[in-house]
């Protein structure tokens, strides 16, 4: 068996979450405005359809992350799912952006069709595609590589869909209709999407196979899961973390449309770039920059202090948005660098806190479930997401706004206070979670230790 990591298989691995990425990228920044300024649904009622969505779909996951563990094939567990759901996944996401002719009530039940077909099919290929950095390579290093490669193909993901959404629309709107241009800009990206999916289960290997096949009961997972401490902390963590993120990437095109009401910055060639699309340049560099500081500062200062600072930075930069004028837009631009280094910074440590929460549960109860505990990871994300999504929709409907009209002042500040205090409430409850977080470096290290000296013992 060749069990040499090539660049081509860390590549391959980096391209399925490249692609994850940036479909996720659209459901936080754009989805939200799609259906209100756009398909013509309410915000309070768009808000109402994340929750309920989200709610089910979240709870997916993990039955996801099981039925994944106990899956055989000749492509091994968790990569079959790559090559059967990479296009389903493009085909629903370009319907999920799509505009029936429909009254208001049915393109309200078609949001909720699509939308919640494209959570499911989002679960049933992220999940698997997750677990595969536990049976690509058992060698820890190459682990850490992995990862690294993942997050750099991700933030990489979410920069390309930014760059591309609002060109695509506005090149495939003209001559026809907006609605027509979100549905072919989204075609673009879905195509993308698949291609580099199957690249992904092309390129990569499951090397890591289990010592006895998973015998254990859902139920009997789902209890150890439940029972985990650790896990239910870093899970409130996370939550209040992407709680944080997405009111205020959901709140973005808002605050740029209808605050700061300016449209072009300046124009590249026959593309116009947008003050709004420049910010979310800077934020996803910006993210880029937080990953590559993660691990030498994890690691210098330890991963929960690293977590705590990051977010502290974050909420303080974020309430400062509440005083800056439309008028003062390289200071905006400065804040968003900031808060976005700090959520960069953030999110890779989650992902191995994660991991040291499975050596806590094999370490607790004798065994591990690979695709369960990665599972809670994305989990934790749609779930942050849900209520995030659901409290900006549910926010502009309080706020009284109404799509693509002039706002009342008293509206105008409402966006504000969703790129300032109210998302700063969401970092400050995470920064709350995390000092509770019992997994010290010491502890794990001691965990770790104990682990190998039991693997010892059996052989």
């Amino acid at each position: 068996m060749d069990n040499q990591i090539t660049l081509k298989e860390k590549i391959g691995y980096g391209f399925g979450d490249m692609a994850s990425s940036m479909f996720w990228k659209l459901f936080g920044m754009y989805l939200l405005f799609f259906y209100t300024d756009v398909m013509g649904i309410t915000a309070a009622a768009a808000g109402t359809l994340f929750l309920i969505t989200r709610i089910w779909d979240t709870f997916f996951d993990p039955v996801v992350g099981a039925m994944a563990d106990r899956t055989g094939s000749r492509w091994g567990k968790f990569r079959p799912y790559l090559l059967y759901m990479a296009l389903p996944f493009g085909i629903i996401g370009v319907l999920t952006f799509t505009t029936p002719a429909y009254s208001a009530s049915g393109k309200l039940i078609y949001a909720y069709v699509t939308y919640s077909a494209m959570m499911m099919i989002y679960s049933l290929i992220n999940v698997p595609y997750a677990s595969l950095l536990g049976v690509i390579s058992p060698d820890g290093r190459d682990r850490n590589t992995l990862a690294s490669f993942r997050m750099a193909f991700a933030f990489g993901g979410s920069l390309l869909a930014v760059a591309l959404m609002e060109p695509l629309v506005s090149t495939f709107s003209e001559g026809a209709t907006p609605q027509r241009g979100w549905q072919l800009g989204v075609a673009v990206i879905a195509l993308i999407c698949v291609l580099l999916f199957l690249l992904c289960f092309a390129w990569v290997k499951e090397r890591v196979k289990p010592t006895f096949e998973q015998s254990a009961s859902l139920k009997d997972d789902l209890r150890d899961l439940w029972q985990n401490r650790p896990w239910w902390i870093l899970l409130g963590a996370g939550v209040a973390a992407l709680i944080f993120n997405s009111i205020r990437d959901g709140a973005t095109l808002y605050y740029f449309k209808y605050f700061i009401q300016q449209d072009a910055a300046f124009v590249l060639g026959n593309t116009r770039v947008t003050y709004s699309t420049l910010y979310l340049l800077i934020g996803q560099g910006a993210n880029i920059l937080g990953v590559v500081l993660a691990s030498p500062v994890g690691n210098r200062i330890g991963k929960k202090n690293t977590y705590l600072y990051a977010m502290v930075i974050a909420s303080v930069c974020s309430i400062g948005f509440s005083w800056l004028q439309k008028e003062q837009l390289a200071l905006i631009y400065v804040f968003q660098c900031i808060i976005s280094v700090c959520a960069g910074i953030v999110f890779p440590l989650l992902w191995s806190m994660y991991a040291d929460i499975a050596d806590y549960s094999e370490w607790r109860n004798g065994r591990r479930a690979t695709g369960l505990i990665f599972s809670s990871s994305s989990m934790s994300q749609k779930f942050g997401w849900t209520i995030g999504g659901a409290i900006t929709g549910w926010l502009l409907g309080y706020f009284g706004f109404q799509a693509n009209s002039v706002q009342a002042h008293a509206t105008q500040q409402g966006i504000v206070l969703m790129l300032s205090w109210l998302p700063a409430g969401g970092a400050l409850l995470s920064i709350l979670f995390i000092v509770l977080y019992p997994l010290s470096e010491d502890r794990i290290s001691l965990i770790d230790q104990e682990l190998a000296l039991r693997k010892q013992q059996l052989n």
